[in-house]
């Protein structure tokens, strides 16, 4: 049985007599098997398994609590007993009182909510202050409901007091909002929260016992959902150490305060870490102790075997940081899917990437787009990959699909005609097309038919003569396609303009550069930088748009910084597409972020950047949690390493010309010896 297989904490945890139980169950200590301990002891002791509530934060992790409990109970058995995640709960229950309900994911709601919005006029007001945006005010709205039950009017005003004269309008636009919802039946995440909890007290549903996994990471409406089941007994496990959800509204007060709100709560304390070394224990214990001890404990080993004290690794800049790492990484006996290399913030991600790349070494990045399938990245290196290899088609494509009104089927065509004229050197059909007759439209075995006009010999350039555009280029036979038009010519000359500067026998990071900073890349890195910042409206957000060019602009300057020791332009374009195989098929070194990385475990763990203002990250946690949620981060980030911890930290950023304090964590593990500034 299962709970023959519990050590003493888990057992005596998992026999709790009835009453409001809360597990304090501390990385590694084991608070699956315990949880299904529970519900075995539930099942010997007679309790009906419809009676059993289990609530996850994830329908994967229920799904794995089931599957245990099959080992040892008959499947109608185990089917009998309510387990989801609270929302996939709620929405069953919801579903069979009513029916007609729809669940409509946040994008789709946001989208409505942005209809209801822009029929007020706010350009006609005379405002001092500027609105929120609609989907600034949505995701605003969708945080109250997770992290309060009162008045949003109120709620607002004690966080915004500025935005006082607008409540009223926001109000509105959120009451026709849920007025427009109703009226079609849609429910958000959150609804299905609400209305389970309006269900209930209509209808009570009663359980002998609920039990809650990750009960740390719960809100405000979370909580009130279990407080109006009103179960006969309570079986919450968490850990407040691991509570790093406050963006997302996570309340650790319903953890710290459960024995005040509780009658009778009792608390017990898993402790038996069967993860990590001793020497890493150590170090996470240090560190967490400076966070306030809500509930007295500290992490013991439980596991045998080697034990390697954690190392700290410094750099001078970021980028020898990530070059270092990849090359350790390289050098490790460990395979590459058990090594996870964990950030605070994604920027640090780009550049450990690329580094890992260089070395051929695959990765997998959980979340998020890789530095080499962002279109600014792509675009860049197929400008390489001409220079390297005129005959690259597809290069040439993926660049002038950019080009306005030029799809796949006229880049292909351009290109034919280049090469026609380069004799079968695209560049040189660019820079020095030869003079050459045109191809016979007629011939079958000529696959350029069609590319010209009968007529283009004559007038050809006539069409661009008062555009602006320079001799060079209105005497070029790629005016003569027939299907080429202003913009695409307009393209074209900024490609041609860009060839012109580069010399395929220059440095690689000076051929990078030159990409980097001209006009071509300015109008891609504009046209990307729009995109990015265009709402379903149509509208474009400048800040967002001033955010997505620093973001290309950093991308462009790390591929900069990559190419620096490569002499040959073939050999950093080869390093950079090496590998590309394995990435794609996500297999190799994990990257994550700390919140991803919660509830993941690894052999050799590289925890990166642990510099003042990026980890802790300052800005964030002026937000949320402050510097107490920043070290509950790192905690989390440690003790996901099971043999070896990596911590390192750089002193400069090349790129941003930024200079860093090391960390305050470093200070607090022991690992530096002179006192880093602190809060602020």
């Amino acid at each position: 049985m299962p709970t023959s297989q519990l050590n003493p904490q888990q057992l005596e945890a998992a026999t709790a007599p009835f009453g409001n139980n809360l597990i304090i169950a501390s990385a590694g200590t084991g608070k699956t098997s315990t949880i299904v301990g529970r519900i075995a002891h539930l099942l010997k002791s007679g309790v009906l398994p419809e009676k059993i509530l289990l609530l996850t934060f994830t329908n994967k992790a229920a799904a794995e609590m089931v599957a245990r409990l099959k080992r040892y109970f008959d499947s109608n058995v185990i089917d009998k007993i309510e387990a989801g995640t609270f929302h996939a709960v709620s929405y069953r229950w919801l579903k069979q009182r009513n029916p007609k309900i729809t669940l409509k994911q946040p994008g789709e709601l946001k989208t409505l909510f942005r209809t209801v919005y822009d029929k007020r006029q706010f350009h006609r007001l005379n405002l001092e202050t500027k609105p929120f945006s609609a989907t600034y005010l949505y995701e605003l709205y969708s945080l109250y409901q997770n992290s309060s039950l009162g008045n949003f009017g109120s709620w607002m005003e004690e966080r915004y007091k500025e935005h006082i004269s607008l409540l009223d309008i926001y109000q509105d636009i959120i009451d026709e909002f849920e007025d427009t919802k109703r009226e079609f039946g849609f429910v958000s995440f959150n609804d299905l929260l609400l209305l389970a909890i309006e269900s209930i007290k209509k209808e009570p549903i009663v359980f002998d016992e609920v039990l809650v996994d990750e009960y740390q990471d719960t809100n405000a409406l979370q909580e009130e959902l279990i407080n109006t089941l009103k179960p006969k007994s309570l079986f919450c496990v968490g850990d407040y150490d691991q509570s790093i959800y406050a963006f997302n509204g996570a309340k650790i007060e319903n953890i710290s305060t459960f024995a005040q709100r509780y009658p009778n709560a009792k608390v017990y304390s898993l402790s038996v870490n069967y993860r990590s070394s001793e020497p890493i224990l150590k170090l996470a214990n240090r560190v967490i102790a400076k966070n306030e001890r809500i509930y007295p404990k500290e992490l013991k080993v439980g596991r045998a075997g080697e034990s390697i004290p954690p190392k700290l690794l410094v750099y001078d800049t970021l980028f020898e940081q990530y070059q270092g790492i990849a090359k350790l990484i390289k050098q490790s006996l460990t395979s590459y899917e058990d090594i996870a290399v964990i950030f605070r913030n994604n920027s640090s991600a780009d550049g450990i990437e690329a580094s890992l790349r260089e070395l051929n070494i695959p990765c997998r990045r959980k979340g998020g787009t890789s530095f080499f399938d962002a279109k600014e990245v792509r675009f860049i290196l197929d400008i390489v990959a001409i220079i390297v290899n005129p005959k690259d088609l597809m290069a040439f494509i993926n660049i002038f699909e950019y080009a306005k009104n030029v799809g796949a089927s006229l880049a292909k065509d351009i290109f034919t005609s280049l090469t026609h004229f380069g004799e079968g050197n695209l560049i040189k059909g660019v820079l020095n097309p030869a003079v050459r007759d045109l191809p016979k439209l007629n011939s079958k075995s000529n696959r350029q038919l069609g590319l010209f006009d009968e007529s283009s010999e004559i007038g050809a350039a006539s069409r661009f003569a008062f555009m602006g555009f320079s001799k060079e280029i209105l005497n070029h036979p790629v005016v003569k396609i027939s299907r080429i038009e202003k913009e695409a010519l307009q393209f074209f000359e900024k490609f041609y303009n860009l060839l012109k500067e580069l010399n395929p026998n220059s440095s690689a990071s000076y051929i990078i550069e030159r990409i980097a900073k001209s006009e071509l890349f300015k109008d891609i890195a504009q046209m990307l930088s729009t995109q990015r910042a265009k709402l379903k409206t149509g509208e474009i957000d400048s800040e967002k748009k001033d955010e997505a060019k620093k973001r290309i602009e950093y991308k462009a300057k790390l591929l900069i910084e990559l190419a620096k020791p490569y002499r040959e332009i073939a050999r950093f374009l080869n390093a950079m597409i090496l590998g590309g195989g394995e990435l794609s098929e996500g297999e190799g070194v994990n990257l994550l972020t700390v919140h991803a990385s919660k509830g993941l475990e690894f052999k050799d763990v590289y925890i990166v950047d642990l510099a003042d203002n990026r980890f802790p990250n300052r800005k964030l946690m002026s937000k949320n949690g402050g510097l107490e949620e920043e070290r509950r981060l790192f905690y989390v980030a440690v003790t996901r390493a099971q043999e070896r911890l990596y911590l390192s930290f750089a002193k400069y950023d090349k790129i941003r010309k930024v200079e860093y304090k090391p960390s305050i964590f470093l200070f607090e593990a022991g690992l530096i010896k002179e006192v880093v500034e602190n809060e602020k």
